[in-house]
């Protein structure tokens, strides 16, 4: 009888027994690794991590387009700010200027 299945439940693990699941789990992970590499290897990568590649770059320009646009409607805004600053400072400058000159001279 194997000695791991007549130990109690909740019993200590030998360190062989721990040992040799340990080089079992390594061979189980070097198979999955090597049937992944052949696979990719004959069959190239997946169509649906090619689409999720593609969908992640669309949505990258969408939103370099969003950031462009939205810049874009805030400097128009800003110039549009500023040029009714400018004219209400131009008016006011002009208006005081008026009203420095002398009386004869207008």
């Amino acid at each position: 009888m194997d000695t791991a299945c007549s130990e109690p439940v909740g019993g200590a693990l030998s360190r062989d027994l721990v040992a040799h699941i340990e080089q079992v789990e390594g061979g189980l992970d070097a198979f999955i690794e090597g049937r992944h590499n052949k696979r990719i290897k004959e069959e190239g990568e997946r169509a649906q991590e090619e689409a999720w590649k593609e969908s992640t770059r669309k949505h990258a320009v969408k939103q370099r387009q969003q950031a462009r646009y939205e810049w874009h409607l805030h400097h128009t805004a800003q110039a549009e700010r500023l040029r009714r600053t400018l004219e209400d400072l131009i008016a006011h400058h002009e208006q005081r200027a008026e009203e420095l000159l002398p009386y004869g001279n207008a």
